[in-house]
């Protein structure tokens, strides 16, 4: 394997051979997964489709049209149709991979019927002629992934915080909001800022409170 350009791109996207945090074009990089024609990769396409997939990177499209041969376009087809066939014997559900498998022609469907038989029972099976282990290829998914979507929870919940501080400047002054955060923590308050928060701040939060103030909120905004 010769392109360490690759493996560190791949790292940066849940298959960590090497350890990278450079940016990149996801469905490029996929596309050189294809290319590669090397199976360690192969197998862990699903794992880098599924992360990048999840923080909504991935666009099947763009990927095929870094791909200029039709057999590499076939190759992208059919590990798309095993990343899903993988997914569907772990029970992992992701809406994108639902959307993506109701888009496959009946031929696909009945490829990624045969593929999800034989992971089942962990067969080998091939795979634009190379032959690739359904045993392998699931636990390389689960040896990788497991780490991926804890970093994807850390992401998801950071991005939560930060929509929540941006919603609570929105409303409160920043003294506002200390003391709120405060409150809701259940830390001690002094004496005056006990009763700044009871004689302003607790005025404000009873509004916000209100559920038809929030259910007129939530239509214009709409």
């Amino acid at each position: 394997m010769k392109d360490k350009n690759l493996l560190r791109k791949l790292s940066a996207l849940g298959f960590p051979l090497f350890e990278t945090q450079e940016a990149q074009d996801v469905n490029q990089t996929l596309a050189e997964v294809v290319k590669s024609k090397d199976l360690r990769l192969w197998e862990g396409f699903p794992v880098v489709l599924a992360n990048s997939a999840e923080r909504g990177l991935f666009n099947y499209e763009m990927t095929k049209w870094y791909l200029k041969k039709p057999f590499d376009k076939s190759c992208l087809g059919t590990l798309m149709v095993l990343s899903l066939a993988l997914y569907k014997s772990l029970n992992l559900k992701f809406s994108w991979a639902d959307r993506f498998y109701k888009s496959l022609s009946v031929e696909k469907k009945k490829k990624f019927n045969d593929l999800l038989r034989r992971l089942k029972k962990d067969e080998n099976f091939k795979v634009a002629h190379y032959e690739m282990s359904g045993r392998r290829l699931k636990s390389t998914f689960n040896n990788y992934f497991d780490r991926t979507e804890a970093r994807l929870t850390d992401l998801l919940s950071v991005k939560e915080e930060l929509s929540l501080e941006h919603a609570l400047s929105q409303v409160f002054s920043p003294k506002q909001k200390e003391l709120f955060l405060k409150k809701l923590k259940r830390e001690k308050l002094t004496k005056t800022e006990a009763e700044y928060f009871s004689r302003v701040v607790k005025k404000k939060v009873w509004a916000l409170a209100n559920p038809e103030l929030h259910r007129l909120s939530r239509r214009l905004v709409e």
